[in-house]
């Protein structure tokens, strides 16, 4: 038997490959807006998975560092260990820092603050590619790839040099700005203590310098035979703290932080995959008005109308698939141009096609309709 919708694709095949490209573009920007909310929430998770802590004690009444200001005193871990389940605890601090490079620009990094020679080390050591991670309490910073810096160089950071001992890769925070490590006391140091001029103004103002002793939270990981619901239950008990599980902080980043841009991007994915079945829908109909006559003629001979009806379909359907696959190919060919995190994974894709697949049959009824609807006697004369 002939194949209609064979024969009259090839009639038109480069505007037909034209259209299925064109189509594929938006739908790999469907998928790469996709990417984008997975790679925001990959960034928000990674940070706290290398923490590797089942317990975040932040200031009282806060979210925790990652949402809001918290303040605390460091030496609240020496009494944590002391709760029972309780295995290690560390002081950790998070600021936001520009970084000078020698030519003047700058560049934004989330720095994460903690104690070297401790025994909780949130520096994944599989991260580093060059260099090693920090081993003592001063002058040291390891730093992601993409700041542009060089192992061993020199960042001027208040009053003192760090060099770059270490380079990391895939190293950003939850809000994607790149990822630097230094040690606690100096990450304390540019993050509490005021300037010279300012501590001199304080002091004959009366008031005093502040606490270098701060950190933003403390975290903790608990004993075998306990969880870490039950230990922070046990704390909130007895300590005017805000305490959270590493779920929970997880939670905090994912549905409060990230909630209102992932229905922004929701909505744009909607309205462009939207835009794509229109698209498709348009370019059906107008294929079909376009051999109307033909039509006419098929019905005239006595081809029944499922058989025309089947044509429309399947090419709607060929269409519908291979803009899918040309999308799938733009969104891999240009995802790691972004700046931003983006996660392509294959499971996206396919409810994409599921989808496309769906939304192309919904888009051949218009092409039908018109089939259906196209006069026999037109063909005659017209």
């Amino acid at each position: 038997m002939i194949n209609l919708a064979a024969k009259d694709i090839s009639h038109s095949l480069s505007k037909f490959i034209i259209t299925a490209l064109g189509v594929g573009m938006l739908l790999g920007i469907v998928l790469i807006m996709i990417g984008v909310y997975r790679g925001m929430i990959s960034d928000a998770t990674t940070l706290i998975d290398d923490i590797g802590a089942d317990i975040w004690v932040v200031q009282e009444d806060t979210l925790g560092p990652f949402a809001e200001p918290s303040r605390l005193h460091e030496d609240f871990k020496n009494t944590l260990r002391s709760v029972n389940g309780i295995s290690q605890t560390s002081a950790v601090t998070f600021q936001n820092l520009q970084l000078p490079h020698p030519d003047g620009r700058t560049t934004r990094v989330f720095a994460l603050g903690y104690d070297p020679l401790g025994k909780m080390i949130p520096l994944n050591q599989k991260r580093i590619i060059e260099g090693r991670g920090l081993l003592h309490d001063h002058y040291e910073i390891v730093v992601s790839k993409k700041t542009g810096f060089i192992l061993n160089e020199k960042i001027p950071l208040g009053r003192d040099l760090y060099t770059v001992v270490g380079i990391t890769e895939k190293t950003v925070s939850s809000g994607g700005d790149l990822l630097v490590y230094l040690s606690l006391k100096d990450a304390q140091k540019l993050q509490f203590l005021y300037s010279n001029a300012r501590i001199r103004t304080d002091r004959a103002r009366g008031f005093r310098g502040t606490d270098a002793t701060m950190v933003n939270a403390i975290v903790a990981t608990v004993k075998t035979g306990h969880t870490p619901e039950e230990v922070a239950a046990n704390i909130r008990r007895w300590k005017h703290k805000g305490i959270f599980t590493n779920e929970g902080q997880k939670e905090i980043l994912t549905g409060n932080l990230i909630k209102m841009a992932s229905k922004q991007i929701g909505m744009f994915t909607a309205i462009l995959l939207l835009v794509s079945v229109v698209i498709i829908a348009m370019i059906i109909y107008n294929m079909t008005v376009e051999k109307i006559k033909e039509i006419a003629v098929m019905k005239l001979i006595g081809i029944p109308n499922g058989l025309i009806i089947k044509m429309i379909v399947q090419e709607t359907l060929l269409l519908g698939v291979l803009s899918f696959l040309s999308g799938v190919g733009f969104s891999h060919l240009i995802y790691t141009k972004f700046p931003k995190n983006v996660v392509l994974q294959p499971e996206d894709a396919v409810k994409l096609f599921a989808v496309i697949l769906v939304a192309s049959l919904l888009a051949s009824l218009f092409g039908a309709k018109k089939a259906i609807d196209a006069d026999p006697t037109s063909a005659i004369g017209g």
